[in-house]
């Protein structure tokens, strides 16, 4: 993998959905910042540098970081506020997770009420420093949620100006189309990698194209798997990508980026660094395409066998 980034990397944008919610193609995911040990100088410059390639979009939720990683993010954006106007904030909303910071949870569970939703919309904006979300996403399907009750929790953060355009994440397909039936929905943000196909096949994805909505994608690499060893998949897919990565002249992880992006339901991936040079590589698959033999060498490489 390349150490130094390139500066001349400029990252497209791409609609999402019919409703107009536009996102660049490589979303900055800031679940993990806080184990990047960043001072708030730090991050703000950190911030900058995805901003100048494009990347203008960053995704958060309430509880990443023990609830503690929209405020490191808040604190940054404080130093240079003029940024908020350049850029789309993602957050979700809808796990109660045991946390210090939350000691009145007693047991981790789901909350997809009214109540819940517009109170963790309120700790975002003010974790943020923000006065609104330009996507806000239910973070998991619960199984006491309500649709018409959700949708219209969202209608009314519309219509306070708090939240600009709503999703899910971790949604099957069923559960997508019926809320979306009930409030338009920018965008099911699902985990997918060569190491975790499934989307491809549970409809997941067919049901999203038809629709005309892209998902987004968590864990594009595989949690970091795809770079070190493992099982026998991840192994398969390691060489058959760094072949073809080699064939390109292009880095390790932008092939496995531009395998993602060439489906035709338009995915958005997250990264999950802190690292620039890493989003730059990101950014890099959005640059050239694999020939279909290509493609469907690293399918054949995760699932282990041919088409049949």
């Amino acid at each position: 993998m390349s150490t130094v980034h390139r500066t001349d990397l400029s990252c497209p944008t791409v609609t999402t959905n019919a409703g107009g919610l536009g996102l660049s193609r490589i979303v900055a995911g800031m679940w993990r910042m806080t184990e990047w040990d960043m001072a708030p100088a730090q991050r703000l410059a950190f911030i900058e540098q995805c901003l100048e390639m494009g990347v203008s979009s960053f995704d958060h939720a309430d509880i990443y970081g023990g609830y503690g990683v929209e405020a490191l993010f808040g604190e940054a954006l404080a130093l240079k506020p003029s940024l908020r106007g350049r850029m789309q904030i993602v957050s979700k909303c809808g796990i109660k997770l045991l946390s210090g910071s939350r000691p009145e949870h007693t047991i981790q569970h789901y909350d997809t009420t009214s109540a819940h939703i517009a109170a963790s919309v309120e700790n975002s904006l003010r974790q943020l420093r923000t006065d609104h979300l330009d996507l806000l996403l239910i973070h998991r399907p619960d199984p006491l949620m309500d649709f018409d009750e959700i949708a219209a929790a969202f209608e009314r953060l519309r219509a306070e100006g708090k939240v600009r355009h709503f999703g899910v994440s971790n949604f099957s397909r069923h559960q997508f189309e019926a809320l979306n039936r009930r409030i338009a929905l920018a965008t099911n943000q699902v985990e997918f990698s060569p190491l975790h196909v499934a989307p491809m096949f549970d409809e997941t994805f067919d049901g999203l194209q038809d629709l005309g909505v892209a998902p987004m994608i968590w864990s594009p690499l595989g949690g970091g798997s795809l770079f070190k060893g493992g099982d026998a998949a991840g192994e398969r897919v390691r060489a058959v990508t760094r072949r073809i990565a080699d064939e390109l002249q292009r880095p390790f992880a932008s092939v496995v980026f531009a395998w993602i992006m060439q489906l035709p339901c338009r995915p958005v991936p997250l990264t999950g660094s802190g690292r620039i040079a890493a989003i730059a590589e990101a950014v890099e698959a959005t640059e050239f395409t694999l020939s279909r033999s290509q493609w469907f060498e690293i399918l054949r490489a995760a699932r282990g066998h041919e088409v049949a």
